[in-house]
This record gives structure tokens, C-alpha cells and sequence, in this order.
């Protein structure tokens, strides 16, 4: 009996412009286009050609306070994915949506109509929201402390998988001789009434293609690995070491298990932010040349955010004050705080060395190389236990994703571990996920 080989999942992450924070200036950037959805149009038939699982586009509900210095604007995922699918065929369309500042209804009718529109594409990337200044976007003086956005989290995902459900997949009849449009019987309320939420049901729009939307999870807390154990489907991650990144596939693969589900069924996709070169002095020029454009007070900003330190005033070449970070398990849970703290301790950089460090990609893995030397580091995470694939997360756009998919996609399809044609139709096919069943689909009709 033959055995289908395992294979990479790879997701076009898109950022405006392309994620390091300077991408917006590099010569070869095109931030007039950044608000032009031919140009998203473009990017998504050009992953679609290279056979990528999905495009992702990360959001959240309010302005960051370091627009000032680069192309951190928001667009609305759910518009701006409609004009990608209406544009594509197969690749999968993965929305951020937020559990704290979103109804549930609300949510699960978006979701619905986006996967519907595409044919069964759609992914959820289920967030919380950290940022703690989208509060008063909302009417709320304070954003809800971390472990109540979880506990609030984990009865939304009931609500919502309930409303995807509530139309059994036979529901709908469309019966024109007998003149019966849908079968009621088979069309339920949910009923909620819970700690948080009431929600009577059921959904306004049938049960879409996939059943539900794929569920993704970038949360890596013990919440955020617990919520992740019980409900997600894939996991964004960030790890700057192989060894690190191990330890966390093992840890959530066996947590699914601990949750009576199969590891296999959730996929672990760190990011990954490749500069590529012809030679490796090419592509480490390129990095360089790209953090020369970066802004310190930008940078230093950014890095306050993760790890509760100011550093203004202080000279960027000196050490990284290792001494002044605070112990602070509530920031630690909300940032990138501990791939950070890490990178201070493994390496003792200098501030301006740290900045540089995470001007790529936030705390992502930027790796810089050539295309087979790019390639030969994705194969070993994923044959090393650490991956089942990657969020690519191209420093500028369009070019740093026309560089992977033209001159590393084709190494890894030559060696067996990368898709030459897609298998099937819907996102959870590119992800090997089953359709699920709705809950409702045993009770007898009345």
C-alpha cells in the first residue's frame, strides 16, 4: 500500500509592501500601489501559479502608533479578500478576525459569505487582539485583561461553530416542482444563553462549502497553546532557532493529542522572512541595505512595545541593557517578549544590532542566502520535526516574493516536497483537513 508523502504547506503572508519595517523606502518597493487591489490581485495570481496552500492577511482594530515611520495601515480583510477570490481559483483566502471586538454573529455570517463566494476557501485567523488602544475604538475604557479575552474566546468558538452548523448540509433544497426552497426541519437555533454571549440563531446563510472556515491560531502562551490544542487547524508561530522551534511543534502536537484529536490534523507554520541573493554575500548585502533605511525612533518604538523598555537617549551601539527589562508575565504572554529576551540572551547584542534584528520580521526567522541555501534550511525544519510548513513573510513586495517563488518554489517541488498542481478545491484540501460534519446532522427532523 502505498504511503502519500508528506508535504509543505506554504502561505503567502502579506504585509503592505512587504514586512521589514523599511520596505515602504527600498527602491524597488512600489508604495504607490499599497490601497490598489490590482496590485494584492497581482501578488495572489502569482502565489496561486506557485501552488501556495493560501494567502494571510494579519489586522487588527486599530491605528499603530508607528505609522509614522512605515506602512502599518490596515485594510479590511474581509473587502479586501473578496477582491482576491473574485481574482483566483484554488488558493486559500485566511482573514484575522477578533474574538474581543467582533460579534459572533457577525462574524460567522462574514466567514460564511467569504468562504460561499470563494467556493470553499476561507480561514480564520483567530485573535484575541493585544493591542491594548483598540478598547476606546469600541466604547470601553479598558482593553479586557488576557485571560478573560481567552475565556471569552473559547465560548465565542462554541457560538460560532454552532452557527456554521446550524444549516445541515441537506437543508437546502432549491425544489422548484414541489416548490420548496429549504427543509426547516434541518435549519436550527442555537440557543446560547452563557456567561458572555446569547445568541438565539440560527445563521441567515446556508452551511458553506468547507463546513466551517479553516480555524489558525497564532497565540503561543500556555492560553494561547491550550486554546490552539483544543480548536485550531494550523498554528502561526515565530522562532528564530531550529532547536526552539522543535521544542514548540512537539509541545502543540502533543497537546492536540492530550485533547483526544490528531496531531497530523494541525498544521505548525512558523514564518519565515528570506532575503535571496545569487550568493550568500549578495543576499546579506541586500539585509544590510534594507536596515540602513530603517528609522531608530521607529525602531525603538516597536521594541518598547515588546519588551517594556524605553531606550531613547541611549547609544545604539552600546551593549543591550539586559538589566533594565522588567519582569512582566503580562507583557510576556502578549508579544513577542520572550523570542526577544531570547535573542538578547543567546546572542548579547547592541541595541542598534537588536533593532536590526527584529526590523525583518518582528521576532520571525530572517534568513538571508541564496535560493538553494533557502530551500536546503526549509527542508531541514520540516524533515527535523520542527515545521510542517511556513508563513512566508517576503521582506519587500512584489519582489522578494517573485525571487521564493520563481527560484526556491522549483527547488522544492524537485525534491519532492512541495505540490507541482494542486489536489483539490478548498483550502482544507491544500491543508488535508476533512470536511467536518455539523453537530446538528443526527438529530431527527421534526
Amino acid at each position: 500500500m502505498s504511503v502519500t508523502p508528506r508535504l509543505l504547506n506554504l502561505n503567502l503572508f502579506i504585509y503592505p509592501g512587504g514586512h521589514h519595517e523599511a520596505a515602504w523606502r527600498y527602491h524597488e518597493s512600489a508604495p504607490d500601489r499599497l490601497l490598489d487591489l490590482s496590485y494584492y490581485q497581482e501578488l495572489a495570481r502569482r502565489a496561486e501559479a506557485a501552488k501556495f496552500d493560501a494567502i494571510f492577511l494579519a489586522d487588527g482594530p486599530s491605528l499603530p502608533d508607528n505609522i509614522r515611520y512605515a506602512s502599518r495601515f490596515r485594510l479590511e480583510p474581509f473587502t479586501w479578500l473578496s477582491g482576491l477570490a473574485a481574482a483566483t481559483e484554488r488558493i486559500g483566502l485566511i482573514a484575522t478576525a477578533s474574538t474581543t471586538y467582533l460579534e459572533p454573529y457577525n462574524l460567522a455570517r462574514l466567514f460564511a459569505s467569504l468562504d460561499h463566494l470563494s467556493r470553499g476557501r476561507a480561514g480564520w485567523n483567530i485573535v484575541t487582539t493585544g493591542a491594548p488602544q483598540a478598547a476606546r475604538n469600541f466604547g470601553l475604557d479598558e482593553h479586557p485583561p488576557h485571560a478573560e479575552r481567552y475565556t471569552r474566546a473559547r465560548e465565542y468558538l462554541d457560538v460560532v461553530t454552532k452557527l456554521w452548523d446550524s444549516w445541515e448540509d441537506d437543508a437546502l433544497l432549491v425544489d422548484q416542482g414541489g416548490g420548496v426552497f429549504a427543509d426547516t426541519g434541518r435549519i436550527h437555533p442555537i440557543d446560547h444563553a452563557g456567561e458572555r454571549l446569547r445568541v438565539r440563531g440560527p445563521l441567515n446563510i446556508p452551511r458553506s462549502p468547507q463546513g466551517r472556515p479553516v480555524y489558525v491560531q497564532a497565540g503561543s502562551s500556555q492560553d494561547g497553546r491550550a486554546f490552539a490544542a483544543r480548536y485550531a487547524e494550523a498554528v502561526f508561530t515565530a522562532h528564530q532557532t531550529e532547536g526552539n522551534a522543535r521544542e514548540f511543534y512537539s509541545d502543540i502536537k502533543a497537546r492536540v493529542k492530550a485533547e483526544g484529536r490528531d496531531p497530523d490534523q494541525l498544521k505548525v507554520l512558523p514564518g519565515i522572512s528570506p532575503f535571496i541573493g545569487s550568493t550568500e554575500a549578495e543576499a546579506r548585502r541586500l539585509h544590510d541595505e534594507f536596515n540602513e533605511l530603517t528609522q531608530p525612533e521607529y525602531s525603538l518604538r516597536q521594541l518598547r512595545q515588546m519588551l517594556g523598555v524605553d531606550l531613547s537617549g541611549h547609544d545604539l551601539d552600546a551593549p543591550f541593557p539586559r538589566e533594565l527589562v522588567p519582569a512582566d508575565s503580562e507583557r510576556e504572554v502578549n508579544s513577542r517578549f520572550q523570542v526577544v529576551l531570547d535573542i538578547v540572551d543567546r546572542e548579547r547584542p547592541t541595541i542598534r544590532g537588536l533593532l536590526h534584528r527584529l526590523a525583518g520580521a518582528r521576532g520571525h526567522w530572517v534568513t538571508a542566502g541564496t535560493p538553494e541555501q533557502i530551500a536546503d534550511r526549509i527542508e531541514q525544519w520540516f524533515v527535523g520535526g520542527a515545521a510542517d510548513g511556513f508563513n512566508v513573510m517576503p521582506p519587500y513586495l512584489t519582489g522578494g516574493f517573485d525571487t521564493f517563488a520563481e527560484h526556491v518554489v522549483p527547488i522544492l517541488q524537485a525534491r519532492g516536497l512541495f505540490r507541482t498542481e494542486y489536489a483539490g478545491t478548498t483550502l482544507r484540501d491544500h491543508f488535508g483537513l476533512p470536511r467536518p460534519a455539523s453537530q446538528y446532522s443526527s438529530r431527527v427532523p421534526a
